[in-house]
């Protein structure tokens, strides 16, 4: 700032010098809109451009969180592990069923008492459930559905005539890099914890978080017992679900993910309503991503998803798809990884068809419509 005080008589060079340094600057950084040379030339030289995006002090959340934790409810499951059948295990373990409890947070997505959480919160479909409301009183409730390959669930807490607050739902697609957010929940019991962040990434996705959706990333602090609750916007918004972090010790470190609003509330909506979701697939099919250094390594002119080995019952075989065949393009995509072919896989209704476009081993191209069928479960069954 000492620059500013010097007298505007060191020069026209050096002034027009730093007037064009500003504005290559600020045009770069998209601080400001743009102004003319003869605009810029009539400010005085101690005058500082300030970014017009940034606020005097920090925003005043409290009332965003106020309203937050009067959804945040704590969940205590309780799951019985049955004891191993062989005699081995029963030698070493015994063969008395034991129980499990797992605690973690929820958010109330319906007046009537319909809670949304994550799915490792509640275990499995034998699960003994209890919630604890924002007023404090504990009350049981009842599993109404749970989706493995979202980690989410839903249940139902019996409130008689009360009527519980909820949070409007927030675009998550909308979301902005460094926008502020609260996160809502229980952590290591610590019941009605608020912790603030920013966006750290609107979309992350890829093996450190699974490969069949995509993730909001914060660095608001997360931690075991913040899983299922509430993520907010400045606006008071819900816009996603904490689900997990990533942390070479067990705790925070900086790096946590929620799943998106506009994932959970379709999947929410399809649990309440049928008790369970169905997503899409093509049958067990084994790909692994060409990419280029490795294409030229191999003499390849192409990259995509090299078929390793796939199912004679899956709908991909029927349709044509073979060991060794390249997949160039899915829906009129070109392939990036094997990651993005399960994604939009996944999301296609039943009975529809996705498109692939696949390099035959003999070098020639062809377009195959692979019928989509319903996606097994860890369980066996159709979700």
């Amino acid at each position: 700032m000492n620059i500013q005080r010097h007298s505007l008589a060191l020069g026209s060079s050096i002034l027009l010098a730093g007037f064009v340094g500003g504005l290559v600057l600020s045009g770069r950084m998209s601080w400001t809109s743009p102004s003319s040379a003869e605009a810029v030339s009539q400010q005085s030289a101690s005058q500082v451009a300030r970014p017009a995006s940034l606020p005097a002090v920090l925003p005043d959340l409290s009332s965003v969180a106020e309203a937050a934790l009067k959804v945040s409810v704590n969940i205590s499951s309780t799951i019985i592990i049955q004891p191993p059948q062989d005699p081995f295990s029963q030698f070493f373990y015994g063969n008395r069923a034991q129980q499990s409890q797992s605690l973690g947070s929820g958010v109330v997505v319906s007046p009537d008492g319909y809670v949304l959480t994550n799915k490792h919160v509640i275990g499995n479909a034998g699960a003994e459930i209890r919630v604890t409301l924002p007023d404090g009183q504990e009350r049981p409730a009842r599993l109404v559905g749970l989706d493995d390959l979202t980690d989410l669930a839903v249940v139902k807490v019996d409130v008689g005539q009360q009527r519980l607050q909820t949070l409007p739902w927030g675009d998550s697609t909308k979301l902005r890099v460094a926008e502020w957010v609260l996160a809502i929940g229980n952590p290591f019991q610590l019941s009605g914890t608020v912790t603030l962040g920013i966006i750290s990434t609107v979309k992350r996705s890829g093996e450190q978080t699974g490969a069949f959706q995509e993730f909001i990333q914060t660095d608001a602090a997360i931690n075991p017992g913040n899983s299922g609750g509430a993520l907010v916007n400045a606006r008071g918004e819900l816009v996603g679900i904490n689900t997990m972090i990533y942390s070479e010790t067990g705790g925070y470190q900086g790096i946590g993910f929620a799943i998106p609003s506009t994932t959970a509330r379709g999947i929410m909506t399809e649990l309440i309503e049928n008790g369970s979701v169905t997503w899409g697939s093509i049958g067990a099919v084994d790909l692994v991503y060409l990419d280029r250094a490795m294409a030229e390594r191999y003499g390849l002119n192409v990259t995509g998803a090299v078929v390793r080995s796939l199912s004679r019952n899956s709908s991909a075989f029927r349709a044509g798809l073979q060991p060794g065949d390249t997949v160039l393009t899915v829906n009129g995509q070109k392939v990036s990884s094997v990651d993005q072919i399960e994604r939009i896989v996944v999301r296609e209704k039943v009975g529809a068809q996705v498109r692939l476009e696949v390099q035959k081993a003999n070098g020639r191209t062809v377009a195959l419509a692979v019928p989509i069928v319903a996606r097994e479960s860890p369980a066996g069954r159709t979700r």
